[in-house]
């Protein structure tokens, strides 16, 4: 499966022109939060995501409330909002947990992430996406200080998915890591291809 990872536009025509190059080679798209500066423009840009003709995976930043971006999502067809959610595709499990991105903890995350693993399967090749990155990691450094969230990482080392998307710091888009046999990805505004 190819995927069009993207996450931080902020209402960024000249970003969001890019994905949409790398969204036509791509079988589905993800992204990672912050699509306005804060939810200015929101709708206008949820729409011409969706006019990208493809479904997109999406979560909330720390610029988009839950309920406003969920609202506006349930009115465009392509466009799934996967905060808090499990979405299925054959074997690929795309978890998702929008928002934050400045805690070292995040109890919620991990209360939603042991209500759900029952629901995973040996089997199942797991994409987790998140606003903010995991500690420790080289999409975390802000100077030479690991600035990310624990609870992701303990998530990432104990579920060990394929692929794990994120953003909120503009510092590492682009940037690239593996943990364990995760590949970690901050894909940045204009947009990663990625084949997994």
């Amino acid at each position: 499966m190819k995927l069009a990872l993207f996450t931080d536009p902020h209402e960024s025509l000249v970003a969001i022109k890019e994905v949409e190059k790398k969204a036509a080679h791509a079988d589905l798209i993800v992204c990672a939060g912050d699509i306005s500066i804060f939810e200015q423009e929101l709708e206008a840009f949820l729409t011409r995501i969706n006019k990208m003709g493809k479904t997109v995976l999406l979560i909330h930043g720390n610029h988009e409330g839950f309920h406003i971006t969920e609202t506006l999502c349930q009115g465009l067809k392509n466009l799934v909002f996967i905060h808090k959610k499990l979405h299925r595709i054959g074997n690929y499990v795309f978890i998702g947990f929008g928002g934050g991105g400045f805690d070292d903890f995040d109890p919620d995350f991990e209360k939603f992430i042991e209500k759900n693993r029952a629901k995973l399967h040996p089997s199942d090749r797991l994409v987790l996406v998140t606003h903010g990155p995991p500690y420790g990691t080289k999409l975390d450094l802000i100077g030479k200080r690991h600035c990310g969230n624990k609870s992701y990482t303990k998530c990432i080392k104990e579920l060990q998915p394929v692929l794990y998307v994120c953003g909120h710091f503009h510092e590492t888009f682009g940037v690239k890591d593996k943990l364990g046999k995760t590949i970690l990805i901050n894909p940045g505004p204009k947009g990663e291809l990625i084949e997994i």
